[in-house]
């Protein structure tokens, strides 16, 4: 039965310490438990974050890995046909249900790409009288010109028509492909009625170009041009000519680009002829170039990529070449065509080229039944696929890359199926130099986004991680003096009510949003500056020597007056001498841009520096990155400057030293680790900053290291900008990570590097 009376705490055991205290024993348990839970929650926070930390890393590095992965090939069961006669085309239809080949003979044999059913072979009606030799495709593969063995080139169009059936019960259709051969004209292209060994063919706009080579060497064009009258009378008009002499061997190959440009010719000496078809009636020859270092080798098969702009050589020898019209000043047009890509050599001649319809990739086969899957851009070989000994005579690539089709004499085909998502990444494509397409030399671009496939993905990474360096060291530049500077005088010099105004307020200054001054210096400092450069550089010369007559002004003020007021004021003298001497300044700004510059800032910066000039610069990223960095790197200096213990600067002062030798010499170098611990910390926030870098300059991955007048782009700002658009899993989303990593790797090294130097400098002023 409760007596109403509270228990009294239970009593420490006699003589010990906390008996002499009067502490009691629950209360100690109490406290124990507590300090004991406070240490499990802070040692269970930072093992949480460092799995944080360590699972992000993990994340990033996994969705980078597939990168580095080359193409993924299985292959699948071959087909042989019916029909023993040279296979010479073909065609996978759209959705790779099923596929078609023409053979020399002039029939059309089907084979299944699916479980789905394939239409009997065709036999070509005109190809009896005619029978096929050569063959070649046009109009993104719907069309065919077949050469015959009499001089003639049939036309030929081949088409799926696809059709969904609906069944009975179910929400779904079924979809059905079915082939449509439709032959059309019969040309003469040989009046001597010699077999076409060689053909190419383009239409546009009512201008048919065929170009075929005959048995016997010679090289025969021929332009029909197509007009409708306003009656709807068509007239047509035709040109032929004969090019065998304007020919420095005999053509063993030719293509023709879908622009109706060039044509180019391949000859038995290696030679590779390129005309102007400026003209569709007069073809005018433009370039001879040697496809090769051995002349002997003769050119084997001729392809052009998406595009229509780069150009595939194979030879005999095995070797493969890239070429591309880029610009060459030495040269007559200002331009000129050069291999700018070279794959390793190989053992067997190259019958057989075809380009994917995706990227620069491209698939050859060759005469020892060898089939290599590259890509042009990155110069990469992606697979080397085996079918047999015997020659190829067709390669296929399905419309969506993933498969691929080698036809040999024998009437095989043989299948692979294809997995090759990022076939344009490499190493040296990242962080090397590439010769794209209509550039004159070798470059590191960042162009992630293009209107069509035909554009070549541009992912150096080099332009980001330069701009990145640029836009940190131009903050750090302005940051770091006017911070350290300020730091030391506030904890050394200033008087101590200005002291209690000034550090608050630069701390509140680190509180303003990014966004908003990314906003102002877009808006208003960009704009301002651009007005107002030459005023600029004329502060740097006209404040230093207005702060040396203010001080000096000071010094010549009566003695008593001086002690009285002290440093409030030295600080009202030089406030207002700075500011009279900065609007001075830019009163002067026209004169004195007239007299150093010319008149003319921006174009002095061009006719005799070289230096290119745009609005949102370096200068002006460094400037609204500086004072966004400044609050922080004072902060944290000015509280090393002021906990040197006072007995060092006091020694210091009564050994006869003026304030400014104890403050440099004494307290900064005491204060050094904890100043550098605040620089790293600026370092880190100006690396990491988004929204200054995104408003505040151009957003132009320009690689230009040591202009200041240029804008940039850093790695911050691509993710915040193109990860949101970017396709998940793509080459460019996983290129996105890559960059990620790069600023972690960076965050990372640079934190171990000054935690390094903080403890050495630590160990080393300990002493002091």
């Amino acid at each position: 039965m409760s007596t109403g009376q509270v228990d009294a705490p239970e009593s420490p055991k006699p003589g010990s310490r906390w008996a002499a205290a009067g502490v009691p024993t629950v209360s100690l348990r109490r406290r124990h438990f507590l300090d004991r839970l406070a240490r499990w929650i802070v040692t269970a926070g930072g093992l949480a974050i460092v799995a944080g930390v360590l699972g992000i890393l993990v994340f990033i590095v996994k969705e980078i890995l597939p990168l580095l992965g080359g193409a993924d090939t299985r292959p699948l069961a071959a087909v042989t046909l019916p029909s023993s006669a040279r296979l010479l085309t073909g065609g996978v239809d759209e959705h790779e249900t099923m596929g078609f080949v023409i053979g020399a003979g002039g029939r059309i044999e089907y084979f299944p790409l699916t479980d789905a059913a394939v239409p009997p072979g065709v036999a070509l009606a005109r190809a009896v009288e005619h029978p096929v030799n050569s063959a070649c495709s046009y109009s993104q593969g719907r069309q065919f010109a077949l050469g015959t063995v009499d001089g003639f080139v049939l036309s030929v169009s081949h088409q799926f028509d696809v059709s969904f059936e609906g069944v009975k019960g179910q929400t779904r259709s079924r979809r059905s492909v079915a082939a449509k051969v439709t032959e059309g004209e019969l040309m003469a292209l040989d009046p001597h009625g010699k077999p076409i060994v060689a053909l190419t063919r383009q239409v546009k706009q009512g201008i048919t170009l065929t170009v075929g080579v005959t048995k016997d060497g010679r090289l025969l064009y021929h332009a029909l041009t197509e007009k409708k009258s306003m009656l709807g009378k068509t007239e047509r008009t035709e040109a032929v000519h004969d090019l065998t002499a304007q020919l420095p061997g005999v053509a063993t190959a030719l293509v023709m680009d879908g622009h109706q440009d060039f044509l180019f010719v391949g000859t038995k000496s290696g030679h590779l002829v390129i005309f102007e078809l400026s003209d569709p009636a007069a073809p005018r020859r433009m370039e001879t170039q040697r496809a090769n270092e051995r002349e002997s080798i003769a050119i084997a098969s001729l392809c052009l990529l998406i595009g229509d702009r780069s150009l595939v050589v194979g030879d005999e020898g095995g070797g493969v070449r890239v070429w591309c019209d880029v610009e060459d000043a030495p040269s007559e047009r200002g331009r000129t065509f050069k291999p700018i890509h070279t794959f390793p050599r190989g053992s067997h001649a190259v019958t057989s080229i075809v380009s994917s319809q995706r990227e620069k990739g491209f698939v050859t086969g060759d005469a020892g039944g060898n089939v290599v899957l590259r890509h042009a851009t990155s110069e990469r070989e992606l697979a080397r696929l085996k079918a047999d000994d015997s020659a190829i005579s067709w390669v296929g690539l399905s419309p969506r890359a993933t498969a691929i089709f080698a036809a040999q004499e024998s009437g095989k085909v043989n299948r692979w199926s294809v997995d090759n998502p990022h076939p344009e990444v490499t190493l040296g494509t990242l962080f090397g130099r590439v010769w794209y397409e209509g550039y004159p030399v070798p470059d590191l671009v960042w162009q992630s986004g293009s209107g069509t496939d035909e554009v070549e993905p541009k992912l150096s990474l080099i332009p980001l991680v330069i701009g990145t360096a640029k836009g940190t060291l131009f903050a750090l530049l302005i940051a770091v003096p006017l911070s350290i500077l300020g730091a030391l005088y506030t904890a050394q010099f200033m008087h101590p009510m200005l002291r209690g105004w000034v550090k608050p307020t630069v701390e509140i200054m680190a509180g303003l949003p990014s966004v908003v001054l990314g906003f102002i210096a877009g808006l208003w400092l960009a704009p301002a500056l651009e007005r107002t450069w030459p005023a600029v550089f004329l502060m740097f010369i006209v404040l230093p020597l207005a702060c040396l007559g203010a001080m000096t002004l000071f010094r010549m003020l009566p003695e008593g007056l001086r002690h009285r007021y002290g440093e409030k004021l030295e600080i009202l003298c030089l406030i207002p001498t700075l500011l009279i001497a900065a609007w001075v300044c830019l009163q002067l700004n026209a004169p004195f841009e007239h007299l150093a510059f010319g008149g003319d800032f921006r174009h002095w910066l061009l006719d005799t520096l070289g230096l290119r000039f745009e609005q949102k610069n370096s200068l002006v990223v460094g400037i609204a990155m500086g004072f966004a960095v400044i609050p922080i790197i004072f902060t944290i200096s000015e509280d090393a400057l002021s906990n040197v213990p006072r007995h060092l600067s006091s020694g210091s002062l009564a050994l006869g030293a003026t304030r400014w030798q104890t403050a440099v010499r004494v307290v900064l170098p005491a204060a050094l680790p904890g100043v550098f611990s605040a620089v790293m910390i600026g370092l880190g926030r100006a690396v990491g900053e988004t929204m200054i870098v995104l408003m505040a300059t151009g957003n132009t991955p320009t690689f230009d290291w040591w202009n200041p007048f240029t804008g940039f782009r850093t790695l911050s700002a691509t993710l915040a900008v193109e990860v949101p658009e970017a396709p998940h899993g793509g080459t460019l989303y996983r290129t996105l990570f890559l960059g990620a990593l790069l600023l972690f790797i960076c965050t990372f090294v640079v934190n171990t590097a000054a935690e390094l130097v903080r403890q050495r400098m630590r160990r080393r002023y300990a002493q002091l």
